[in-house]
């Protein structure tokens, strides 16, 4: 068994942050992590690599490939959250500039006149110009607390866009699947009622030749028609199925139209992967770093806080000239300098420093919780997708045998129909089960399909510490 508190720092080490005080992770309660997965069955665990890096080219689709590779540059989910990044970066930056000193420039030039008893008017004029600097020393380290609470959120937000990208080529490649699944439904609807229609049209002749009765030309006709009813919500399904993608990609209704006109049918999973132990696949996952990179956040946010309640020393100083006649402005003899020292210290307030450390320390609280509550999702959604994978794939195993039976079923059944050897109703009945097993078949690869996916989206979705 392992300890949440041991994932915490090495997922941190892992992700890259390095200087940042993690005195946070003495809050994290003992939670045990599980050493291997409840429901791995055949897939194997042992592995040294979890390079899950364009993992959808595992299933062996170019335009699948190609839709998440164009969706990657063009989504507005990723722009944006690329945005973000850019923003807390900035933000850190500005944050560290608070660690140094600043210096400010200046310079005036004014002209006076004035009357006098005797000549009536006189004038004067006086020139400066000189530097002013300041600087706030960190004594009890607030300002670096500061810059790490900044470095903490952009490390966050870096996360938060590998987490864009999982969630968006996860959600691309399981929309992908079932409109794949649709028109491989809609194909064997098409030959279902290609059949029917060869079933109606022989009890139409046996009807003329007086070998059946009205009652068997209407129910083949009927359920023609009720197969051809099945085609329009296929077919809308498909249609609205290529602008979701086009959605995801980031394009117009339509724009995909050309990639996705031939249809390739439902991406085929790999035939084995390797998932790791838990404590990989959650350094692996990027909602789990960060969580604990906002769990930095909030520690050295509190002891920003908390340095408020000591004091505070400015340093100030200025060089500068100061002359009547511009001529002179830089004169040696026209220098003058001072520096002064300030330290301030709070002496009451009311109580205010004091509610602001709990609501600070709180708020750190919240972000150890929110850390352990990630990771109880994280394996609990790995448990789910690997239940997905090994229960679909057992469903597919007996559905492709009960369908292939299906099959011989119905070519038998037309063929005694033909000889006027059994009723129509008995043919119906193996049209309507052979076009329920071939449908169920197809949901159940959709099944199997999306269950892979979800695991490799469960497994960190390609982007590990450092991707």
């Amino acid at each position: 068994m392992i300890y949440a508190r041991a994932l915490f720092l090495s997922s941190i080490a892992l992700a890259g942050l390095t200087g940042c005080n993690v005195t946070s992770t003495s809050r994290l309660n003992d939670m045990k992590l599980p050493a291997d997965w409840k429901n791995a069955g055949n897939f194997p665990t042992a592995s040294p690599d979890l390079d899950l890096s364009r993992w959808w080219g595992k299933f062996n689709d170019p335009a699948l490939n190609r839709l998440i590779a164009s969706a990657l540059e063009e989504s507005p989910d990723v722009k944006t959250a690329v945005s973000r990044v850019r923003e807390s970066r900035a933000n850190r930056d500005a944050q560290r500039a608070s660690l140094f000193p600043s210096l400010d420039g200046r310079g005036s030039g004014n002209a006076r006149q004035s009357r006098t008893d005797l000549a009536g008017t006189s004038s004067s004029s006086g020139y400066s110009a000189g530097l002013d600097a300041s600087w706030e020393v960190d004594l009890f380290g607030r300002n670096r607390s500061s810059v790490e609470a900044a470095t903490a959120n952009l490390e966050a937000t870096s996360e938060d866009l590998n987490s864009v990208y999982a969630a968006l080529a996860a959600e691309i490649a399981a929309t992908y699947t079932t409109l794949r699944a649709n028109e491989a439904k809609l194909a064997v609807l098409e030959q279902n009622i290609t059949t029917r229609e060869e079933t109606a049209q022989l009890a139409a002749w046996r009807l003329k030749a007086g070998e059946a009765d009205s009652l068997e030309a209407s129910q083949s006709q009927s359920s023609l028609e009720s197969a051809r009813a099945g085609m329009p919500s296929l077919k809308q399904a498909i249609s609205q199925g290529k602008n979701d993608l086009s959605l995801l990609a980031g394009k117009t209704p339509g724009g995909l139209d050309g990639l996705l006109a031939r249809s390739r049918g439902i991406p085929t999973p790999p035939s084995s992967l390797a998932v790791g132990i838990p404590a990989d696949v959650l350094r692996q996952r990027p909602d789990v770093r960060t969580a604990g990179y906002q769990v930095l956040a909030a520690a050295a946010s509190t002891r920003v806080t908390e340095a408020t309640q000591y004091p505070s020393l400015n340093l100030t100083g200025s060089l500068g000239l100061d002359t009547i006649s511009i001529s002179k402005l830089f004169d040696p003899e026209s220098t003058a300098a001072s520096m002064a020292a300030n330290l301030a210290s709070p002496i009451f307030d009311a109580g205010r420093i004091k509610a602001n450390i709990e609501a600070a320390r709180a708020s750190e609280e919240q972000a150890v919780l929110n850390y352990q509550k990630v990771v109880l999702t994280a394996l609990s959604e790995t448990e789910n997708a690997l239940i997905a994978c090994r229960r679909s794939a057992e469903r597919l195993s007996s559905l492709g045998k009960a369908t292939q039976l299906a099959r011989e079923s119905d070519e038998v059944a037309r063929q005694r129909y033909q000889a006027g050897e059994i009723d129509f109703l008995d043919v119906l009945d193996s049209q309507r089960t052979l076009l329920a097993l071939e449908d169920s078949l197809l949901s159940t690869r959709t099944d199997r399909t999306t269950a892979y996916i979800r695991l490799y989206q469960a497994l960190g979705g390609g982007w590990s510490a450092g991707s």
